[in-house]
């Protein structure tokens, strides 16, 4: 039987911006890029939370990082993804190409439609 993956829209968001940080994303560094270059208005708790369920369904893998002055002597949460979650990125990815494809009379060229 073939393995499906479930990811939810905001799920996949945060799984992209995870696996384009090559092993350095945290809460704060992906709430970035999905607020600057995507646009996008989203709560920092909100990116945890999809971290975590990411996390509990092998998507991504975690470590702490080392302490610093600056976040009082805290230590950061480092997500990467694995290679489960590379897997569950490239079926969603060839899920949406499919769908695009079998759109009628819609092209879309150059980015615009």
């Amino acid at each position: 039987m073939e393995r499906r993956f479930y990811l939810g829209e905001f799920e996949e968001t945060v799984l992209l911006v995870t696996a384009s940080q090559d092993g350095k994303a945290y809460g704060l560094s992906i709430t970035k890029v999905i607020e600057e270059e995507l646009g996008r208005s989203v709560n920092m708790s909100s990116v945890h939370t999809a971290l975590y369920r990411l996390e509990e369904k092998g998507y991504v893998n975690s470590d702490l990082g080392g302490a610093s002055e600056r976040r009082g002597g805290r230590r950061k949460r480092i997500f990467s993804i694995s290679d489960l979650g590379k897997s569950a990125l490239l079926e969603a990815k060839q899920h949406r190409e499919y769908l695009w494809s079998k759109i009628p009379g819609f092209a879309v060229k150059g980015g615009e439609l």
